[in-house]
């Protein structure tokens, strides 16, 4: 297929990086090919209607897969998701080099269904700040730790769409969401602003409860089951899941760290919350607020290799004030 010469075809290895590239399900390959013949050879056509496009850009190729930014929604926020098109996913890239368009990577029907279809989560942590001196000098009260385990279980039934997975001095709150896609019953509904209330009430909670001041670090990743439960439970309720792979955990981790360490080098001061920037930057903040007026600090994300990832240091109050939409 495509030996037109208006067509250039690229392989795995050649996809360039770093621009906009469009993926397509092979079942529309043929229709492509079609009315991209008709147009070299000035027939009526318009390839342009053919079938349904995912956006993305490549960031790094290795042997068998290669790194994406995935663009599932540029309409009314920027939403930004690492990743990897398998090696045994792709089928080929095309490129036509005459008109000024985007490479069409055409990929196996299951892996793009599975992309668009496959819940992800939204994922905040909360740390109280200041438990190890509490136990150096013996004030840790098991007393007060049961008022904030009650104050949790109470914020939880006000939020029973979140998962809350908590231990004495911090928690894990996790949020499902769905991409889907034409055709699908599915819905976006992504809405990582829907945190910032959770956090906000669990940072008061610990600071009540334990007189401890507390921060919170969010990002993002994919659920490793295709149900869009956020817990699961075993029969016997001694087996909780969070039904997710260990990634986003690692990710958390890593921003906590250079955190710390940006605190320590006076790169940043302490502050409430802390967001993986892809993240930040998908919240539906005001036009008139300057995202860049964050400074983006590096980290390893455990997860993307070829780019340095990034966080910003900020307080619910600075987001929750420029939002939006308010809450």
């Amino acid at each position: 297929m495509f030996e037109h010469s208006g067509f250039g075809k690229l392989q795995f290895e050649e996809i360039p990086l770093n621009r906009d590239v469009v993926i397509m399900d092979v079942k529309w390959m043929a229709d492509f090919e079609r009315e991209w013949n008709n147009t070299f050879n000035g027939n009526d056509a318009d390839p342009y209607l053919v079938g349904y496009v995912t956006y993305v850009a490549a960031r790094s190729i290795g042997n068998d897969w290669i790194e994406l930014s995935w663009y599932p929604n540029t309409f009314d926020r920027f939403h930004e998701i690492p990743i990897f098109l398998p090696k045994s996913a792709f089928v080929t890239c095309v490129d036509v080099w005459e008109y000024d368009g985007k490479p069409t990577v055409f990929v196996q029907s299951d892996w793009l269904t599975d992309l668009h279809e496959r819940p992800l989560a939204a994922f905040a942590i909360v740390d109280a700040i200041g438990v190890k001196e509490l136990i150096q000098t013996g004030t840790l009260r098991s007393e007060a730790l049961r008022t904030l385990r009650d104050r949790i279980d109470t914020i939880a039934d006000r939020y029973p769409d979140f998962a809350f997975i908590s231990f004495a001095d911090s928690l894990l709150v996790k949020q499902v969401w769905s991409v889907g896609h034409v055709h699908s019953s599915i819905t976006y509904t992504y809405a990582p602003e829907l945190l910032l209330p959770v956090v906000s009430e669990l940072l008061k909670a610990f600071k009540e409860a334990l007189g401890l001041s507390a921060y919170g670090i969010m990002t993002q990743g994919l659920n490793a089951y295709s149900d869009d439960v956020t817990l699961h439970r075993s029969a016997k309720g001694n087996h909780i899941s969070l039904n997710t792979l260990g990634l986003p955990f690692a990710q958390l981790m890593a921003i906590e760290e250079a955190a710390r360490r940006g605190i320590r080098t006076a790169a940043h001061p302490a502050a409430e919350l802390y967001l993986d920037s892809t993240f930040f930057r998908s919240l539906k903040l005001k036009y008139e607020f300057d995202k860049n007026r964050l400074t983006p600090h590096t980290y390893q994300s455990p997860m993307t290799k070829s780019l340095k990832a990034t966080y910003v240091a900020t307080s619910v109050r600075e987001l929750t004030d420029n939002l939006k939409n308010p809450l």
